[in-house]
């Protein structure tokens, strides 16, 4: 009953033509009549999974028990053998032991700063290469602090006011909520500015097909958590971790044509490989094994929009920078192992190939890819993890999919450390799908598919519908979470006109 009332509050009448002359079914999703929008075709989705937090997604939080992998995984790594692979890793090597020498030097200077400004039409060749390399990109100003503040003070109070109902983690006193349909959250995934920043981050991405079936000028909304971390926390000690998937790198066969260049065995393969081509990753599988603790949808980058002023030291995020030449490592680790007797040295001599044992350091079924300096010893984390540089409340972090990223084990400052975690992931037809049932979930206060299952914010006071979407963004907001028509813009690839046309039917516009 409450979600009624709030639904047919958010159906506006149109004061420009008489409703009846439109039919249903091409109106915007978020003007249709109520039992259209609830007819058998428009239920809620279903979840499968259940009720839970963020410390299901990683065993370092879950503290999993180990579980041996199956003979078959033993057969997949001699299936991709071959001697090729012996010169890639020796050439990784000696690249990771030069590039942990440039990080150390450097700090975080290596990872590149930008004003929304500089890049909201497009970003220029020299911050791109930049961007592209380190795989992390900190953008300031495409929202007011004044407004990010006040997203944080409406966030704490729709918290309070729903306290007996919210949940997350750790269950005795949250610091990561599992809360995705507030009024701000909303507001700041459909931000204009935002949404900008997305296209532009995008558009560093490139497919090696016109017809490539996705559009990068399209971003949608992932609806994902937020975390306000108290001063002095170390229970949130998320440690270094690449999200989408762990086992599916090597399992699946469309998900492991990301690695071609990899696999192609010979020196450089971190030089050779591309990971910012699309096209392989249209067809990959990063969800083998349904969970809670895996993501379905594609996000070309991960993010978050900081509503708190935070630098290092102070619980923030730190990343590996440099995309290409720690996913060659982690490709190839598996096959790999130190030699009896020199267990703790490094040198290429040091190791011996591995395609007998079932291992695949960090891999988890169900989980996302976690790595230390035990199962990956020659990124030397605890050398190049590096921290983010200081962000003010509006200040947007965005890192490539494939990047090894953590949390700052602890949070030494004075205030707390908050973010909405937004990513900017593009339309294509599978994450089309998954907008369609998260919208419907939204709808009826339900947690998003990809997320724990329960009954969420389904009787919380005071949370989101369509019309809280950003008014700075119009109908691109609305686009952007599913309640309206997908366009084509200038500039359109083949395969992204072909792309909106099917999104647009499976989301009920055709």
């Amino acid at each position: 009953m409450h979600c009624a009332r709030r639904l047919s509050r958010s159906v506006p009448s149109s004061p420009r033509a008489p409703r009846l002359l439109v039919p249903a079914s091409r109106r915007p999703w978020h003007q249709r009549p109520f039992s259209a929008r609830h007819s058998p075709a428009f239920a809620p989705a279903k979840s499968d999974n259940k009720e839970g937090t963020i410390a299901d997604v990683f065993s370092s939080l879950g503290g999993d028990a180990f579980v041996p992998l199956e003979q078959r995984f033993a057969d997949l790594k001699q299936a991709l053998w071959h001697d090729g692979l012996i010169e890639s890793w020796r050439s990784v090597l000696s690249a990771l032991e030069e590039r942990t020498a440039e990080i150390v030097e450097h700090g975080n200077k290596v990872i590149p700063q930008v004003a929304y400004s500089d890049i909201a039409s497009g970003v220029p060749r020299n911050i791109a290469e930049e961007i592209k390399r380190v795989g992390t990109v900190v953008v300031h100003d495409a929202v007011r602090p004044e407004e990010a503040e006040g997203w944080k003070r409406d966030l704490e109070a729709y918290i309070k006011r729903n306290r007996s109902l919210a949940k997350g983690f750790p269950a005795d006193d949250p610091q990561v909520w599992e809360l995705y349909n507030s009024v701000q959250q909303t507001q700041a995934r459909t931000h204009p500015g935002i949404l900008g920043t997305q296209k532009a981050l995008l558009g560093l991405f490139h497919t090696s097909s016109a017809e490539s079936p996705v559009s990068v000028r399209t971003p949608i909304s992932y609806y994902d958590r937020l975390r306000i971390r108290f001063p002095g926390d170390s229970v949130f000690a998320l440690g270094e971790h690449i999200d989408g998937g762990s086992l599916e790198r090597w399992e699946d066969p469309g998900f492991r044509s990301c690695w071609s260049e990899i696999f192609a065995g010979g020196p450089d393969p971190h030089v050779r490989h591309d990971p910012y081509d699309l096209t392989p990753r249209l067809e990959a599988k990063t969800s083998l094994y349904p969970s809670s603790g895996q993501c379905s949808v594609f996000r070309m980058f991960q993010g978050w929009t900081a509503l708190s002023n935070t630098g290092p030291g102070e619980g923030t995020l730190r990343v590996f920078p440099d995309v290409s030449l720690a996913t060659a490592y982690l490709v190839l680790r598996p096959f790999f192992r130190p030699r009896r007797g020199r267990e703790g040295r490094l040198g290429f001599d040091d190791w011996e190939v591995d395609v007998r044992t079932t291992d695949f350091p960090g891999s988890v079924k169900g989980k996302g890819q976690e790595l230390s300096d035990k199962t990956h010893p020659h990124l030397r984390l605890s050398q190049t993890m590096t921290s983010v540089p200081r962000v003010k409340p509006g200040s947007q972090v965005y890192w490539h999919c494939d990047v090894i990223h953590s949390v700052e084990s602890e949070h030494l400052g004075t205030e707390d450390s908050s973010v909405l975690y937004i990513p900017a992931a593009p339309l294509t037809l599978p994450n089309a799908r998954y907008l369609a049932a998260q919208r419907q979930r939204f709808a009826a206060g339900l947690p998003a598919p990809d997320f724990p299952g329960g009954e969420g914010e389904s009787r919380f006071v005071g949370r989101a519908g369509v019309q809280d979407t950003h008014e700075g963004s119009g109908e691109e907001g609305r686009r952007a979470v599913g309640a309206e028509r997908f366009v084509v813009s200038e500039g359109e690839t083949e395969g992204g006109k072909t792309v909106i046309e099917q999104a647009n039917k499976v989301l009920g516009f055709a």
